[in-house]
């Protein structure tokens, strides 16, 4: 079972003063997403920037480094899949320091999800994430993704900027339960890669994606596996 962080004696004073200000922003945020994150999910998720911001500075895991930037672009932008969300156990592909996976675990305690990433250091760090936040639901997993097999195949398997569709569906199809559909992320509409799409996929739908503080294009992407006999 999940429980919630709990932050040491030594949470720095800076943090403490920023803390009250990021709550706010990301209850905001998630209201307008339509979520409802306990105040345990709401302090796990905060406890994960604390954690990503330690981290940064000697892995280097993210450009973005404003503590309010982060809680806009990391983790609304990746709560915002939530709604479109469906399946019990799935797969984040390429995930470098747990995104969309490690929101998505938090929110979603009774699903389980795996994070996929060649990048030692990313993993590492992940497997510091799992341990802190004591994140039950959460595996890390250090391989290329052409090269790990999974002991079962996940209803969906998720990406945030990880490769093209026509390279997500061709590395990944091996680890997606029959089924099961690709959930990708995306900022402006894809259309080139949308045209250049494998004819054995189809585009179950592509969704607006609104983040809240954020006046950029998003998009997500599901795929599904065409059915035999079916044509575009």
């Amino acid at each position: 079972m999940r429980r919630n962080y709990c932050p040491s004696p030594a949470t720095s004073a800076t943090w403490a003063d920023l803390d009250a200000h990021l709550l706010n922003q990301l209850q905001r945020g998630c209201t307008a997403l339509g979520l409802e994150p306990d105040a345990g999910q709401q302090a796990s998720l905060l406890a994960y920037l604390e954690l990503l911001l330690k981290w940064n500075s000697a892995y280097n895991l993210t450009a973005v480094r404003d503590p309010g930037q982060m809680v806009t672009r990391h983790l609304l932008d990746s709560l915002a899949i939530a709604p479109h969300f469906k399946g019990g156990n799935a797969i984040d592909v390429g995930t470098g320091a747990g995104l969309p996976g490690v929101p998505m675990a938090i929110l979603f305690p009774q699903r389980q999800f795996s994070l996929l990433d060649s990048n030692g250091k990313k993993t590492r760090f992940l497997f510091q994430v799992k341990t802190a936040l004591r994140l039950d639901n959460m595996r890390v997993h250090h391989a290329r993704v052409e090269s790990f097999r999974a002991p079962e195949p996940y209803d969906a398997v998720l990406s945030r900027a990880f490769t093209s569709l026509e390279e997500m569906v061709a590395g990944c199809n091996h680890l997606l339960a029959p089924g099961g559909c690709f959930l990708a992320m995306k900022g402006a509409y894809p259309t080139g890669e949308l045209a250049a799409l494998d004819p054995a996929y189809t585009v179950r739908a592509v969704h607006v994606l609104a983040v809240p503080g954020l006046d950029e294009q998003r998009h997500l992407v599901e795929l599904i596996m065409r059915n035999r006999g079916e044509t575009r």
